[in-house]
């Protein structure tokens, strides 16, 4: 659908995107993640024609778009901010773009209405103005404002991060249906990690302009392949060199010299070991109380180590208590030592 081919970004001396490589699939829900400044928008606005790599080919549907000018890309964008026309009317914001091409104004109404009744915008929101709406509504607005002119792919600019947390995740599933819905290709900048897992068909995790690992959302947490992925998406336990060398010595297969990682879900609390697991005695330092799983912070000698735990409402361990933490070294997830640093 969209490949990037070894894109370069300068500003000046300063190189922001080293030979950038990706290939969007028909349809697909691709997601750029990653810290600020990393170069996830620089990428998308090098996609859209904002910015003119100075190395490498942008190609969408076999065609190279590297110089076509942003207005002949076919591309829809929803920016951060929406760029909506505050003084105008939702109407005549959805068909800017239907306007700029010259259509008739019935084929503009008809167009115009039909994509307003897939986003859930009704007739009468449609007449009032852009700055009577609220952050969720004036979303629906940019999004179909994008949609209207049929692109072949929508970029979305961290469309979300404007709107307090209880809608951004009930927009999240909007907008995900949404996308299932339209079929369209979509690609989409965000540094929230879980916005990302729970969209995304396939992310790219970007860190100081390099793609450090392109996967779906179980191969980036599960499979990290970098220890820069591998610390970013979620929260991870590093595992000391007391404890590696504890293990180690205990028969367990792990390399002390590397640094070694277990993922806070993946350990368990309590006595009962499998054969092949490791329990560290420990106690509780302290606690999280999540409601449907409660963190625990629990000190192990050299180190305290997170676990989450499922809350059943009966197993509720007391901040001083005594007790193990269960460790399967098969999820262990290790890392060179002296790998390079970014």
């Amino acid at each position: 659908m969209i490949k990037l081919n070894n894109i370069v970004v300068k500003f000046d001396d300063f190189t922001a995107l080293h030979g950038i490589d990706i290939h969007v699939k028909e349809g697909e829900f691709f997601t750029f993640l990653g810290p600020s400044g990393c170069g996830k928008t620089t990428t998308l606005r090098t996609i859209t024609g904002f910015i003119e790599p100075a190395e490498g080919s942008v190609i969408m549907k076999g065609r190279d778009i590297t110089h076509v000018p942003v207005e002949d890309r076919n591309i829809g964008i929803v920016f951060q901010s929406y760029a909506l026309f505050p003084t105008m009317t939702v109407y005549d914001n959805i068909a800017y773009g239907l306007k700029l091409r010259k259509m008739k104004k019935t084929e503009i109404r008809k167009k115009v209405l039909d994509i307003a009744a897939k986003v859930d915008l009704s007739e009468e929101q449609l007449a009032k103005a852009v700055s009577q709406l609220s952050g969720g509504q004036q979303q629906r607005v940019a999004i179909a404002r994008a949609l209207v002119t049929d692109p072949a792919i929508i970029c979305m600019d961290e469309p979300l991060s404007n709107l307090d947390a209880k809608l951004r995740v009930q927009l999240r599933n909007e907008l995900k249906k949404m996308q299932k819905d339209f079929g369209i290709t979509t690609i989409y900048v965000t540094h929230d990690q879980e916005e990302a897992l729970t969209l995304s068909d396939r992310i790219a995790v970007f860190n100081k302009g390099f793609i450090e690992q392109i996967g779906t959302p179980n191969e980036i947490y599960n499979f990290s392949k970098t220890e820069f992925v591998c610390n970013f998406i979620g929260d991870i336990n590093r595992l000391s060199d007391e404890i590696t060398a504890k293990l180690s010595a205990s028969g367990v297969p792990v390399d002390t010299s590397k640094h070694n990682y277990i993922r806070l879900e993946r350990l368990q609390v309590g006595t009962d070991a499998k054969p092949g697991q490791l329990v560290l005695p420990g106690r509780v330092e302290n606690r999280e109380y999540y409601g449907l799983y409660i963190k625990y912070y629990i000190n192990v000698g050299p180190q305290v180590i997170k676990v989450i735990e499922k809350n059943d409402g009966i197993h509720i361990y007391e901040e001083g208590q005594d007790i193990s933490v269960i460790l399967d070294p098969k999820d262990i997830m290790a890392y060179p030592a002296s790998a390079e640093k970014r």
